[in-house]
């Protein structure tokens, strides 16, 4: 296994990580956490500042193991397969727990999964005719703001939260715009591609 595959299979073990401290009662195996630190009257909790501290080394993952396999040469059908499977399991395994936790609106995850299922099957039906597409710049917008609005719930916003700025659920429902706009585009640039196919 090459060092991008690493990167990317240690991006989903710090996946379930993440799950297993926001999900599993760890009270009943005995182990609790103490009161976390406080900011200007904001209580955070240590199993989000733990949490956030590993999506954040996983979400950097995310990008070494690409720019190191372009740089390299090193990219593979594995490292491709892995690196979506990583992706999905991080971002939207989280976001389903925030949401299930009250922490952000259900709404974002349902539309961030429902996207993903979307784009994923006209990606599958472009391989399936030969055709590869690629990462758009809209799709790479919504996953930065994603990524960065998920960071800030798991650190209460700080320091924005202080200032009264909810610039955390401001970028989540921004990524939930753009993952929208981004599906729409995915779907015009290969809609020929696919009604043709239907067509036939």
């Amino acid at each position: 296994m090459n060092l991008p595959n690493k990167l990317t299979v240690t991006r989903i073990v710090l996946s379930f990580l993440i799950i297993i401290l926001l999900c599993l009662p760890l009270y009943n195996l005995g182990i609790e956490f103490p009161k976390g630190p406080e900011f200007g009257g904001i209580i955070l909790k240590w199993e989000y500042i733990i949490s956030g501290i590993l999506f954040i080394i996983a979400s950097l993952t995310d990008f070494l193991d690409g720019h190191i396999a372009r740089k390299r040469g090193l990219v593979t059908n594995t490292g491709k397969m892995l690196d979506a499977i990583a992706d999905k399991v991080l971002v939207n395994s989280v976001l389903i727990i925030l949401a299930s936790k009250g922490e952000i609106n259900a709404i974002i995850p349902v539309v961030i999964v429902v996207r993903d299922i979307i784009v994923n099957a006209i990606k599958m039906e472009a391989a399936s005719k030969g055709k590869v597409v690629a990462a758009i710049g809209s799709g790479k917008i919504k996953t930065a703001s994603l990524m960065i609005g998920t960071i800030l719930i798991f650190f209460g916003n700080l320091p924005f939260e202080l200032v009264q700025l909810n610039v955390a659920e401001f970028l989540l429902y921004f990524a939930t715009v753009m993952s929208i706009v981004s599906m729409i585009q995915y779907y015009n640039i290969n809609k020929k591609l696919i009604i043709d196919d239907n067509k036939k």
